[in-house]
């Protein structure tokens, strides 16, 4: 499935740019566990009609939100007010080679303004492993990806126009209304309404990449080493195996050397996602399966490939299910990784979807989940319509304990009250959003 097919969920809303429809039609994101009835679906395809939008909004006292491809878990997108598909708001205005900034409009999907980058020689320093968001929704939430030095995707961030909640337009830069700037690289969409972005971007790079299977003994007992002496690292573990999918990219320049599309669509189109979601299913009516399908799924063939960086980053993914994601210290992980194994093995319920393990650097953004500190990534998933309630509640109790912070656009159940103590700016950014929301 190419990767450019993956529709935005709000695409049915309206059928020509710049439109706005009283709604009654219900919003959905990816993973079916929000919805909501916006009262007005709006698809605006330049600035200035965001700004009569939003001024509209002010008059009408309602609130204004913007949807990108719907990847969030969390409620984060959801209004009875407005709500805007942007879509149609998703070029790239501008292109620096020389100096590798890019700016583009706030919907631009991750994959599109990747394909674009790789015909002026640039890309992205990094990407998670999926690349269907939009570049608002990536930054507004913190997106990640694996890596201890390299920061998430809001940190390439080198400015960008929002629009305040009275319809303001504001330049934000590190020179340009620092503070405003400084919070609105992670803002959550509660500092105005991001218009355009400007990212630096780096020279083009090719990633080798290895994925193999390896025994969870030998990749906590090497777990430093492969941290710190591998460019990009992460793992899937399936609980309940001695195994975990490991996936180790180093950054090269030789010639890339991919996966044909047949074996490549067999892989993670076939393998990865039809069948392994079919077999969810057969677990989920069939509880005793559960072993045998974690059994099999962990022990996958060894691959081997060079790609362009952003081909080898994402991966397809069209399984359906419900994620949690908390960033902890790294100096954290190995205790807590321990006791959620505990955890996983009290619930008895069996857990057919792996648990995603990445690190990443630390930055200097007030609300990142990695501010302050390296920071390792647990990711704890469940199939859609597999009760998600025990399990989640348990992983956020251990998570807790470690200062966890939850990824903005995954499921959780912390409050303000609970939150603020783990973020030393929480109250700068509630300040600034009073002035710009």
């Amino acid at each position: 499935m190419p990767q450019s097919s993956q529709p935005s969920p709000a695409s049915a809303a309206s059928e020509t740019p710049g439109t706005s429809l009283r709604s009654g039609k219900v919003w959905r994101n990816f993973g079916r566990n929000q919805s909501c009835v916006p009262a007005v679906w709006e698809r605006p395809s330049t600035e200035e009609e965001l700004v009569a939008i939003i001024r509209r909004a002010a008059l009408t006292g309602r609130t204004v939100k913007a949807v990108g491809s719907g990847h969030s878990y969390s409620a984060i997108a959801c209004t009875d007010g407005h709500l805007l598909d942007l879509s149609d708001y998703s070029r790239v205005l501008h292109v620096d080679r020389s100096t590798g900034l890019v700016t583009a409009q706030a919907g631009i999907p991750l994959w599109r303004l990747s394909e674009e980058l790789a015909t002026h020689g640039l890309a992205l320093e990094v990407l998670g492993d999926i690349n269907y968001q939009s570049i608002a929704g990536a930054i507004s939430t913190g997106t990640h990806g694996p890596g201890i030095r390299f920061s998430n995707l809001s940190s390439s961030v080198r400015g960008m126009r929002l629009i305040a909640g009275d319809g303001t337009v504001l330049e934000c830069s590190a020179e340009v209304n620092p503070e405003v700037f400084s919070a609105a690289r992670v803002g959550l969409g509660a500092l105005g309404m991001l218009s355009t972005v400007t990212i630096q971007a780096v020279p083009a790079f090719n990633l080798h990449a290895v994925e193999e299977p390896l025994a969870m003994d030998r990749i906590l007992s090497d777990l430093d080493d492969l941290i710190d002496n591998t460019d990009h690292f992460g793992f899937f573990w399936f609980p309940g195996s001695k195994l975990a999918l490991t996936k180790r990219s180093r950054r090269t320049q030789e010639p890339i050397r991919p996966r044909t599309k047949s074996a490549k669509w067999f892989e993670e189109v076939l393998v990865d996602n039809y069948v392994y979601g079919a077999a969810c299913k057969v677990a989920r009516r069939f509880p005793p399966a559960a072993k045998t399908i974690v059994s099999i799924a962990s022990q996958k063939s060894t691959h081997d490939w060079i790609d362009r960086s952003d081909r080898v980053f994402a991966t397809p993914r069209l399984v359906r299910v419900i994620e949690m994601e908390y960033s902890i210290p790294r100096e954290a992980f190995p205790e807590a990784f321990t006791r959620l194994g505990r955890l996983i093995d009290s619930i008895g319920t069996p857990i057919t979807v792996p648990v995603e393990i990445r690190w990443s650097a630390g930055d200097n953004i007030p609300l990142s989940h990695a501010s302050g500190r390296d920071s390792a990534y647990i990711a704890a998933h469940m199939f859609r319509g597999e009760p998600y309630d025990q399990y989640f509640q348990g992983v956020e109790k251990i998570m807790s304990d470690y200062q966890g912070r939850p990824h903005w656009g995954k499921l959780h159940f912390q409050n303000a009250e609970t939150l603020a103590p783990r973020y030393p700016q929480w109250d700068e950014f509630q300040a600034i959003r009073k002035r710009m929301d």
